[in-house]
């Protein structure tokens, strides 16, 4: 099925895919307000590197089948993957609600994180697909966005529940509503031409991919592990550093949702400068904004901290737009799905590990210490970054060329 279809087809992709990074992303981030609750349970009674822990677990495990779900994309097609996903994830939310234990739940939260990932492997490389030909950073940015609108409603949906009713009850409602809503998209399935197979070239496989190209791609991957580790820690700890200055539950729901919403507003106002003014630029733009604010939060007024937390937001989640555009600049669109998957999967070792880490270093020198490190580890990502500009020039010249052959 050819996914560069007339009209409105295109649109109607970005919506699916869009909507159900929505979901999968509220899934994944209702875990960062209610860890704070889940640790204060004496039934559970956590350590701080228990709960980097868990948080590893989760968004470690996403990144197990995101390769298989990559391949499997390429023959069976997105749309079921992409709903079964969502809701194998919203269905562990339910034993996730019922475990008394510490083991149960993190196996609750392991079978959880196995289905998160088909969402972005699969949702990028559907629409940089799509809009190959114009606006593909742009388009890409927009599912990002809608992700974090799924990031901003997690404190508040566990302002509404889980304060009054608990984390428990929290997880349980989530998880049913999240299964009907992804049994209602069920009748998007004609209304939206996705899901058929990616007609590969014969012959044509990753070895056939330019040197440069490659090599760029892996320096990419770097960046994006390092990038997913800070972004993970920060989302982890940040709440506990809060707890730790003498905030309220619900001023820490309040500040998770203006950092989430400055994520969101970073993500997509950073895939629509990606096209303006260059990757490395808005690298370097958004994570010296992070590193310099993780260390600003230490010491700043807590009335100054609402409008930090969005500044910080925009600084944090911003980058990952741009990362994940530039994947396509360096892999053709017939192997996307493959590559997002590998991609995501790679950068998944910084998500995994970090919250971990720094729990271990939270336990033995405290949450300041912790937020210190995370603010240095963020300022190397900008040296390292910097090897990217001559892969996308190079890329950019073999594009001209290309391009200059064919209207010849």
């Amino acid at each position: 099925m050819n996914l560069l279809t007339k009209g409105n087809q295109p649109r109607r992709i970005l919506f699916f895919a869009s909507a159900t990074h929505v979901w999968s992303d509220l899934f994944f981030a209702m875990l960062v307000p209610l860890l704070v609750l889940m640790r204060e349970d004496p039934e559970l009674n956590m350590s701080f590197a228990q709960v980097g822990l868990l948080r590893a677990m989760h968004s470690g495990a996403s990144a197990v089948l995101q390769i298989p779900f990559g391949l499997a994309a390429e023959r069976a097609g997105e749309f079921w993957l992409l709903l079964g996903g969502n809701i194998w994830v919203a269905a562990s939310f339910l034993g996730i609600a019922v475990a008394s234990s510490y083991t149960l739940l993190s196996t609750w939260i392991l079978f959880g994180g196995l289905g998160g990932g088909t969402q972005h492997p699969l949702a990028s490389g559907l629409v940089s697909r799509v809009y190959d030909d114009h606006g593909r950073s742009m388009a890409v940015g927009t599912v990002n966005f809608a992700g974090d609108l799924g990031k901003m409603a997690a404190p508040v949906v566990t302002w509404l529940l889980a304060v009054p009713y608990g984390w428990r009850t929290t997880f349980r409602v989530v998880g049913l509503a999240g299964i009907v809503f992804m049994l209602i998209s069920v009748i998007a399935r004609r209304a939206v031409s996705v899901g058929g197979p990616v007609h590969i070239q014969s012959g044509l496989a990753a070895d056939d991919l330019p040197r440069v190209r490659m090599a760029a791609y892996a320096n990419l991957s770097v960046v994006g592990v390092m990038d997913d580790a800070v972004r993970a820690a920060a989302l982890t700890f940040l709440p506990f550093l809060m707890r730790d200055r003498g905030m309220s539950t619900e001023q820490i729901f309040g500040m998770l949702f203006l950092l989430l919403a400055g994520g969101a507003m970073g993500k997509f106002v950073c895939g629509w400068l990606d096209e303006r003014y260059g990757s490395v630029r808005l690298i370097w733009g958004t994570k010296g904004l992070t590193a310099l604010l993780l260390l600003v939060v230490l010491v700043a007024p807590t009335i100054s901290m609402a409008p930090l937390m969005v500044i910080l937001g925009i600084g944090l989640n911003g980058t990952s737009s741009v990362i994940y555009a530039t994947v396509a600049k360096f892999v053709p669109p017939q192997l996307r799905a493959r590559f997002y998957g590998i991609f995501y999967t790679t950068i998944q070792v910084g998500s995994t590990l970090s919250p971990f880490l720094y729990g271990v270093l939270a336990d033995w020198f405290g949450i300041k210490v912790t937020v210190v490190f995370m603010g240095l580890a963020t300022g190397l990502i900008l040296p390292v970054s910097l090897s990217l500009r001559r892969y996308l020039m190079e890329s950019n010249r073999e594009s001209m060329s290309i391009n200059e052959s064919v209207n010849y």
